[in-house]
């Protein structure tokens, strides 16, 4: 049986699938609001890296784009600082 994870294996694998499934929503819920904001603060040290001179306001923007697609956040949030 394949696994998931190739450095799984399936009966680890399936003690994880249980645990999941035996866990209550609101803890779902909260694994992946704590999911979401390791991902919001990793795109943001990334966006550092690249870009040292933005301004938090500058930053936020381009973390907009990354998060909704550039589309989007130009919709919700207009052009990015320099296209204006």
């Amino acid at each position: 049986m394949a696994t998931l994870s190739p450095d799984t294996t399936p009966q680890i694998e399936q003690m994880q699938i249980e645990h999941l499934r035996q866990m209550p929503v609101w803890r779902k819920m909260a694994l992946l609001a704590e999911m979401n904001q390791t991902v919001r603060e990793l795109a943001l040290v990334g966006l550092r890296q690249r870009h040292p001179d933005d301004s938090p306001a500058k930053r936020r923007r381009r973390l907009a784009s990354l998060l909704l697609g550039p589309e989007l956040a130009k919709q919700a949030y207009g052009a990015m600082p320099e296209e204006a």
